[in-house]
């Protein structure tokens, strides 16, 4: 359970002004996850290692405030400041930045909720419910890591929902402002007078979702600029994901499934890829969940192809508390060098397997 902190705020008009009441809320938050894992082939010679892994386990740790303060007529002031924790070290992730994972404060209404700052975007969002494990360390992040660490600097959001009906978008003036600190941390700062493609990014999103089913589409291109990482090294250089992503429940379970069709226009040349991604969550009993899913990246014109296998088995003590186990396997055809865990390593063209087991706390 979230530990709430409730306040009212004295908005003080001047001398012999009535003082405005206005409810305000805080929320304090976090997750705490960690264990270890175990995967084979890390590099040339087909050595394995055992080790704390520092991006995820079952989900990335993480704490955070979010506050909401009403300001009548429907409209509230939000806020979220959110911060990676790497369990492994203690230190912090995203760069070592103080609040890496999300840095907002917007408005939000009957019209949907508009935000300011560093934030998910709708690459990030579009692919939340069809995604069933998420931002485990053996996932489709670990082929497209930029897919669980899809978030803008210096951006402008918009989301709502009307009648089952989403539609989001975000544009980002600078992108990323750190050439640290994961995949998505690309060092390109962006707002560069006299050039206005320069770290440029725009996010958009269309779905309709209903409890029972949803289907949702998104559109994300980021521009490139002097000193970025990728490949991106102008503003002439581009890289497009276009997704696709659908779920639907059965009895208790869930299947979700998606594509993500990613173009790089890079310095070094044209890249054109297609991720597909299929998986099942099912509650096999009240308090263990089974996830399992099936990923493949197909680079057009190219053999360096990755399959990914995966399962995981979480039981649950509380809401708040779990433990859980993975296996998982990756295979790398031709020159690929797709690591089965996030931000792991693996010889080119060779098979990994892994096993994961750990403990997860949100509070």
């Amino acid at each position: 359970m979230k530990n709430s902190i409730r306040c009212a705020v004295a908005l003080m008009a001047g001398m012999g002004a009535s003082a405005a009441m206005a409810q305000s809320n805080v929320t304090v938050y976090g997750l705490l996850d960690t264990g270890l894992v175990h995967v084979t082939n890390v590099n040339a010679a087909g050595d394995s290692v055992t080790k704390v892994p520092s991006l995820t386990g079952s989900f990335p740790s993480r704490i955070g405030f979010r506050g909401v303060e009403d300001l009548g007529n429907g409209l509230q002031a939000v806020f979220t400041l959110e911060a990676g924790l790497a369990m492994d070290t203690g230190t912090s992730q995203q760069g070592n930045r103080l609040f890496g994972r999300q840095a907002s404060v917007g408005l939000k209404g009957a019209f949907g909720t508009v935000s300011v700052g560093r934030q998910i975007n709708m690459t990030y969002i579009a692919t939340q419910k069809a995604d069933v494990m998420g931002p485990n360390l053996f996932a489709i992040g670990s082929i497209d890591p930029y897919l669980p660490n899809a978030r803008s600097d210096n951006s402008i959001s918009y989301l709502g929902n009307f009648n089952n009906f989403v539609v989001g978008a975000t544009y980002s003036t600078g992108r990323d402002t750190s050439a640290a600190g994961g995949p998505a941390a690309t060092g390109c700062a962006g707002e560069v007078a006299g050039n206005s493609k320069a770290c440029r990014q725009v996010t958009g999103l269309f779905g309709y979702e209903v409890p029972a089913y949803g289907l949702n589409a998104s559109y994300d291109i980021m521009y490139g600029n002097t000193g970025a990482a990728g490949g991106l090294t102008s503003s002439d250089n581009s890289d497009k994901r276009i997704t696709v992503n659908g779920y639907f429940k059965v009895g208790e379970g869930k299947i979700g499934a998606g594509v993500v069709d990613r173009t790089t226009r890079a310095a070094t040349g044209l890249t054109e890829s297609d991720l597909y991604f299929l998986g099942l969550s099912y509650p096999v009993t009240p308090l263990t969940t089974l996830d399992t899913q099936v990923a493949k990246r197909d680079v057009k014109n190219s053999s360096a192809d990755a399959t990914l296998l995966v399962a995981r088995l979480t039981y649950y003590f509380s809401k708040r508390t779990a433990v859980y186990g993975g296996i998982g396997r990756m295979k790398n055809s031709g020159l690929s060098a797709v690591a089965l865990d996030a931000g792991g390593t693996v010889g080119v063209g060779k098979t990994q397997n892994g096993v994961m087991a750990g403990l997860r706390h949100s509070f």
